[in-house]
């Protein structure tokens, strides 16, 4: 399903979602099923092809194949009942933002950038690289408002236990 491509002058694409965000969510929403799995680079699994379970994350792949494609495929499950919560980068300018403003029930920026853990160029794991650009929740559900509910998340709170 995926390649590995140049992303920001990298070829790795693989970076996890920080522990305290996943713990807010989990906190808000419950476990939560993920289609787009660590390291699935390097697996025959396809979050793509399957059905999406009740409640799902996702923090897709930000290079510019993967990312649109889980970003389609986030609305349309969405669309069958599933709410899907998405970590994506802020972008406003994207066509991929234009889209989930038109189907997003909320969108949570987030301030300051997020600290995601992985494999550094030296091949070190590391639990403090800040991300390219800004990141977003968007939140997806059936029922698609006029206009979404839009929020700044203090990045710093999450640190102090609070939630999202």
């Amino acid at each position: 399903m995926k390649q590995k491509t140049k992303v920001n002058g990298s070829t790795n694409d693989d970076w996890e979602t920080p522990d305290y965000i996943l713990d807010s969510l989990i906190e808000e929403f419950g476990l939560m099923f993920d289609p787009c799995p660590l390291n699935a680079l390097d697996s025959d699994f396809d979050g793509l092809s399957i059905d999406w379970k009740p409640i799902t994350f996702v923090n897709p792949p930000y290079n510019r194949f993967d990312k649109p494609r889980f970003i389609k495929k986030a609305i349309q499950e969405a669309q069958k009942n599933c709410l899907v919560i998405l970590l994506i980068p802020s972008n406003t300018d994207t066509n991929d933002f234009k889209l989930l403003w038109n189907h997003a029930k909320e969108i949570r920026f987030i301030n300051n950038r997020v600290k995601f853990k992985g494999y550094n160029t030296k091949g070190e794991y590391v639990t403090n690289k800040n991300g390219q650009t800004g990141s977003m929740i968007v939140i997806l559900d059936k029922v698609i408002p006029k206009f979404p509910k839009v929020s700044l998340v203090d990045h710093e709170q999450w640190y102090d236990g609070n939630t999202l």
